[in-house]
């Protein structure tokens, strides 16, 4: 009798233990991470994360439990097959989310949630993504985490003892219910109002402490039942004091009048061509000229002598799709999702496309893999593109084995289409070859099999390939006539592992140059701190073009303009002043990295800048 009802609590107790394992499992593959921890903090991981991982035990335990109750009533019902079937493929399931996150958040810097799902409708380019990751690896503990989980389900749970013929079936089915009526606390997380969610195992000033104590199957579900959510967070100050501080750096973003243009001209025409480039990952870090590493760019920094080089840009997020819509859209990014999943909202924001197009430019978007990953074939299309050229316009030679046509495949594609004149053309070039799983078809300049070695690599290769093009553009006719834009359209983790909330992940290199260039703007550093959302005023303002559209966005080269970037990253903000960067992480509501000077001002400014933001995406 008492076997036969200790089977409900052992079974629970077995999925406990089970998210217990995996979260030592997590911090084993995360080892460099876990070193730098004080073994109390990572004790305090497993006790911290136990509401999260009784909430997901007592998920599990839902189907089963009816079942036990089912079974206690109807003799011929065969209740133990059922249970351990249910038991198997969950635990496949539980394993292989498990696992995937392992990688997924050394990738990425945040735990498994619905982004994943971003990926479904390009599966070629999911695959790439994760073209770096050691599979056999991940293949041998995913096999380990489901061994021991046998095993550990054996001892644990155990077989079913059977109904004793004394004990009447009713019974049995009351307590099997009473047990299942219990399951009620742990769901919640505890008897509190407020159900258990992810800020409630936040403990430590260490971001990857309070990571590692989230459950990963709990935090995608819990992501895909608020998925469809596009209402902003709870405010962080009334919004007429949000929209004030807001104005100061953006004042079309809050309605407030502009002030009057006023640029530093760089050009020699008011309508030159536009070459856009789009440098995939291109990290300041490995940029010589903007403080990284040296000799792994050189055709950036060798341009950077003879263009304008602004030397404080920050990406406004850490996605390919967040980059384009930042730069090409001068809009900011969101903390848990993207504008551009909203095929609805991407139609109400302005693009420099259009704004082009309406002065007599022709355009031309460029890509070397397949624009419907992440939705971005749809943001293009509605920015009214005249060609688009992807994936699918390359020869299959021209491809690396996974993501699509290399760098020099491209360049020298654009090279043979560059439109005649007489009217200015747009082209926007996004590179590829500086993503995972960073192949490139040249010889390694840089040695090492690491994923720091292979990324540093591919940023090589896109920028010896970049050198290849110009040389054959100057002898264009039409160079002397084009402004070259070059931007990435993120960072990268790489070198160093840096945080996922660091500013040394989302500084990036921007740079102007070409014919078009004044000979006496030629070698100018521009040291002002600012956001990729600032790339498109910047630009519209030196082709004497209107910017009002790009509420977002403010022109760099204005007289004084304001020292300031904003960026998002998974539920979180950093704010870059000249006093340094403070991050902000929105589940727990606390400060995060920060420097010892940063004025209160400051994260002020950067809660201003979320709040009205996000006001403005859920109206869109």
């Amino acid at each position: 009798m008492k076997n036969r009802f200790a089977f409900q609590p052992r079974y629970f107790c077995f999925w406990l233990l089970f998210f217990g394992l995996a979260r030592g499992l997590f911090l084993g593959y995360q080892h460099v991470a876990t070193s730098q921890l004080p073994l109390a903090t990572v004790v305090k991981t497993f006790a911290y994360g136990l509401r999260l991982d009784a909430s997901a035990a007592a998920y599990v335990c839902l189907l089963p439990f009816l079942l036990f109750v089912l079974g206690s009533l109807f003799r011929r019902l065969p209740l133990q097959s059922l249970i351990n079937a249910y038991s198997a493929a969950m635990g496949l399931l539980l394993a292989f989310l498990t696992t995937a996150d392992l990688e997924l958040y050394r990738t990425w810097g945040f735990r498994l949630d619905d982004t994943p799902l971003q990926y479904l409708e390009s599966p070629k380019e999911m695959i790439a993504s994760a073209g770096s990751a050691p599979i056999a690896l991940l293949l041998g503990l995913l096999a380990a985490l489901l061994g021991s989980s046998w095993v550990l389900y054996k001892v644990v749970v155990g077989p079913l003892p059977p109904l004793p013929a004394w004990f009447g079936r009713r019974r049995a089915a009351l307590a099997g219910i009473l047990y299942a009526a219990l399951l009620v606390v742990p769901l919640r997380g505890g008897t509190q109002q407020i159900p258990v969610n992810q800020s409630d195992v936040y403990f430590s000033p260490i971001a990857f402490a309070n990571h590692a104590a989230i459950n990963a199957p709990w935090n995608l579900m819990s992501a895909l039942i608020l998925r469809s959510a596009e209402s902003p967070p709870p405010s962080f100050m009334p919004d007429s004091a949000a929209r004030r501080l807001v104005s100061g750096i953006y004042p079309g973003a809050v309605g407030a009048p502009a002030p009057p243009d006023s640029t530093t001209a760089l050009l020699t025409e008011a309508r030159p061509n536009v070459l856009f480039i789009i440098l995939e990952s291109f990290t300041a870090k490995l940029v010589g000229s903007v403080g990284g590493e040296p000799s792994v760019t050189p055709t950036l920094d060798s341009l950077a002598r003879t263009g304008v080089l602004f030397t404080n840009i920050y990406a406004a997020g850490d996605r390919s799709q967040k980059g384009l819509v930042a730069l090409l859209s001068g809009y900011p990014n969101q903390p848990t999702t993207s504008i551009i999943k909203f095929p609805r909202k991407i139609e109400r924001l302005p693009h420099l496309c259009r704004s082009l197009a309406a002065a007599g430019y022709r355009s031309h978007y460029y890509y070397g893999g397949e624009l419907a990953f992440a939705n971005m074939k749809s943001y293009v299309q509605t920015a009214g593109y005249e060609q688009i050229t992807e994936r699918a316009d390359f020869a299959h030679a021209d491809q690396n084995s996974k993501w699509g046509a290399h760098d020099g495949a491209l360049f020298s594609r654009i090279l043979k289409e560059v439109p005649p004149p007489p009217q200015p053309f747009f082209i926007t070039a996004f590179t590829l070859s500086s993503h995972e799983p960073f192949e490139v078809p040249i010889k390694p300049k840089f040695p090492g099999t690491t994923e720091a070695a292979l990324f540093r690599n591919s940023v090589y290769y896109t920028d010896y390939t970049l050198g290849q093009f110009l040389r054959a553009a100057r002898q264009q006719p039409w160079y002397a006539h084009t402004l070259l834009v070059l931007v990435a359209d993120h960072g990268h983790q790489q070198p160093g592992d840096s945080p996922i909330e660091s500013p040394e992940k989302f500084h990036i290199p921007l740079l102007l140059a070409g014919g078009a260039l004044r000979p006496e703007a030629r070698g100018r550093l521009v040291t002002t701190i600012g956001s990729q959302t600032d790339v498109a005023a910047t630009l519209l303002h030196q082709l004497k073009l209107p910017a009002t559209a790009f509420t977002w966005s403010r022109d760099l080269l204005a007289p004084r303009p304001a020292s300031f970037a904003y960026y998002c990253f998974t539920n979180g903000f950093g704010a870059v002043s000249p006093a340094g960067t403070i991050t902000f992480d929105n589940v727990s509501r606390q400060v995060g990295q920060h420097n010892a000077n940063i004025p209160d001002a400051q994260l002020r400014l950067g809660q201003a800048m979320e709040q009205v933001s996000l006001t403005d995406f859920a109206r869109k």
